[in-house]
């Protein structure tokens, strides 16, 4: 039977266990390891987004997985020392100032890259 309710969401990395070092130590994330090579994020609620491994993998163009935070600014630097790099924007209503947060234009939301090179954001929220 079709229940909506325990769906999830996945995306491919080309390097699984570049994927685990990065969203564990990197990112401080719960991951496990899950059947056939499969990485399981746990993200809010306890939920559950799949990394699976994908040879002819090709970084998404848009963002993946967003991450709330209080203070974006403190975000920045603390992910800073763990060596993440901001994404740096200047196209239409996105762009950036020096630390690759766009300010202004709804929440402050500042973009990087996971190791696949597939977009992840922290984005200011007023609920954290």
């Amino acid at each position: 039977m079709f229940d909506p309710n325990k769906a999830f969401s996945g995306f491919s990395v080309n390097d699984i266990s570049t994927a685990r070092e990065f969203y564990s130590k990197t990112l401080g994330m719960k991951v496990k390891e899950g059947e056939m090579g499969i990485l399981e994020l746990t993200v809010s609620n306890d939920a559950v987004v799949i990394v699976y491994p994908k040879p002819n993998h090709v970084p998404a163009e848009f963002t993946i997985l967003n991450f709330p935070v209080s203070s974006i600014d403190e975000a920045i630097d603390e992910l800073s020392m763990r060596g993440v790099s901001f994404l740096q924007y200047d196209f239409g209503t996105i762009k950036t100032d020096n630390k690759g947060v766009m300010r202004g234009n709804g929440p402050n939301i500042a973009w990087f890259t996971d190791p696949a090179g597939n977009i992840l954001s922290i984005i200011e929220t007023e609920s954290m």
